[in-house]
């Protein structure tokens, strides 16, 4: 007889709460990562190629974006059939191997390309660790926010700090500390997470759908670069953007088509069939555009429209985070008391839209300290938002998706806010035009006298509109959050599966 494997000791309450702030780091360094580097971009294009290096830089942020975007559903897949932590153990070895990389890069070409490694190991750490979280909540965590709340705030309020980050050491040390801080960090929580972390083990042995993971994969980067591409770098009906859309198109048909015949699809439709998650991924989607359109666009409000230099614009960024922050943790304790989610995703949408209205309300003579005002109710609303959706999707999945419906919050969240970056520019740059013929955003700033003035109100007023719209999104957020229904994971769910 074969003796049977010894049984690993259940965590402690301290190892829990030990490998959750281990989590918290890995998401901080997954998000910083995201946007520190768009604060950095003109030290780099000085010292790596200060010719051509401008013309590169949007590959530089969408190389990373593109990687971790695209293995979002493998990953989801792999933590079901492979277990979570050796998941996050590999994802936080390439994202140090990519890191280390970057750092040393020679050439805008290299930085690209290693960046694009660093994505791949950056879309594990925020999604995967989404998971471990989920299952690190000890009994006393299973009603309420746990840390599945407290993460999402951080990832939340992480957007909205890696600008001034960024420019804080763009502007005080070398660029490639952006990148060599991470190894330090990712070094110890790669051995953390191998000492103190002890998760359920799973059977393996089942096939992974690498076909599906591949159209994914081909879905998420069509789409992605269409949103980077159109209206830019391509009209939206030359040629190459028709045929790109059509691909995509196509690569999105195969993989609905792959996932109903597969026998281990890596996004199984059946998920959709739940409704608390098939709205969840809507709502993420919807919040990930808000989300975008309110750091971008204010960020360029306070730039253009009142001429605040870019380090000091991010400043401004920290009221919404503050608000973020606060409001998650209130959330988090209240839920863990018996409130219900729905509660707090109705306010916060509620909240968002009302931010966004206030904003879009505003004009060029809009005091300062009221802006700040409307960003910290607007952090408020994507607070209550955020780390909520993460929990009530979670809880809504069967145990053995687990990971699938994680990585499905990010997933859809990303191509949100992708789409949000096209919608919301495309926005901005035909009310400007209207208001301005002959113009062009970057003109703005070199005008003179009445000319500039007249540049300037145009321009808050086409940024009003992405407001508004904005605004309007989170208005219809809010009717799917009425429309929720908060699930608990147990035998109902199990039979929506089965059915």
């Amino acid at each position: 007889m074969t003796a049977a494997a010894p049984e690993r000791a259940p965590m402690t309450p301290g190892q829990r709460k030990l490998g959750m702030l281990l989590c918290l780091i890995t998401i901080v360094l997954a998000v910083l990562d995201m946007n520190i580097v768009s604060a950095a971009t003109v030290p780099i294009v000085r010292d790596l190629d200060p010719v051509h290096g401008i013309d590169r830089l949007p590959w530089l942020v969408s190389a990373f974006a593109l990687a971790a975007t695209a293995l979002l559903p493998l990953y989801g897949k792999l933590c079901d059939l492979y277990g979570a932590k050796r998941v996050l153990l590999a994802a936080v070895g390439v994202f140090l191997v990519g890191s280390a990389l970057c750092g040393a890069a020679q050439s805008m070409e290299q930085l690209i390309a290693f960046r694009a490694v660093q994505g791949v190991g950056g879309g594990g750490l925020m999604s995967v660790t989404m998971v471990v979280i989920a299952q690190l909540k000890g009994p006393e965590d299973e009603e309420g926010g746990g840390g599945g709340s407290t993460g999402g705030i951080v990832a939340g309020a992480g957007m909205a700090v890696g600008p001034l980050v960024g420019a804080l050491f763009a502007d005080h040390l070398d660029w490639r500390w952006i990148f060599y801080l991470n190894l330090p960090l990712g070094l110890a929580v790669l051995v953390g997470t191998a000492v103190v972390i002890r998760l359920p083990e799973t059977a393996g042995g089942r096939r992974l759908d690498f076909a599906g993971a591949a159209l994914a994969a081909a879905f998420a980067t069509g789409l992605l670069l269409l949103t980077e591409w159109g209206g830019k770098d391509y009209a939206w009906t030359s040629t190459t953007i028709l045929a790109l859309a059509a691909g995509t198109l196509g690569a999105l048909l195969l993989f609905v088509w792959r996932q109903a015949t597969a026998a281990e699809p890596v996004l199984p439709l059946s998920l959709f069939r739940i409704r608390t998650i098939r709205l969840g991924f809507a709502v993420q989607g919807l919040v990930g555009m808000g989300l975008m359109g309110a750091i971008m666009y204010v960020m360029l409000y306070l730039q253009v429209g009142r001429g605040i230099a870019a380090t000091s614009a991010s400043l401004y960024l920290i009221p919404m985070a503050a608000g973020m922050t606060a409001a998650g943790l209130v959330t988090g304790r209240l839920t863990a008391r018996g409130w219900s989610p729905q509660t707090f995703l109705v306010a916060g949408a509620g909240c968002a839209a009302m931010a966004l209205g206030l904003l879009g309300l505003g004009g060029p003579d809009t005091g300062l300290w009221m802006v700040r005002a409307e960003l910290v109710l607007l952090g408020c609303g994507l607070g209550q938002l955020v780390g909520q959706l993460v929990q009530v999707v979670q809880n809504a999945a069967p145990a053995r998706h687990l990971g699938v419906a994680t990585t499905g919050i990010r997933f859809f969240q990303t191509l949100g806010s992708a789409l949000g970056a096209a919608l919301f520019g495309t926005v901005l740059v035909r009310a400007f035009a209207a208001a301005e013929p002959g113009a062009t955003l970057g003109s703005v700033r070199t005008l003179g006298g009445a000319a500039h003035e007249h540049a300037v109100r145009s321009f808050t007023d086409s940024v009003d509109v992405v407001f508004l719209l904005a605004g309007g999104l989170m208005v219809l957020v809010l009717v799917l959050a009425l429309r929720l229904r908060v699930a608990v994971r147990g035998p109902e769910v199990e039979r929506v599966l089965a059915a």
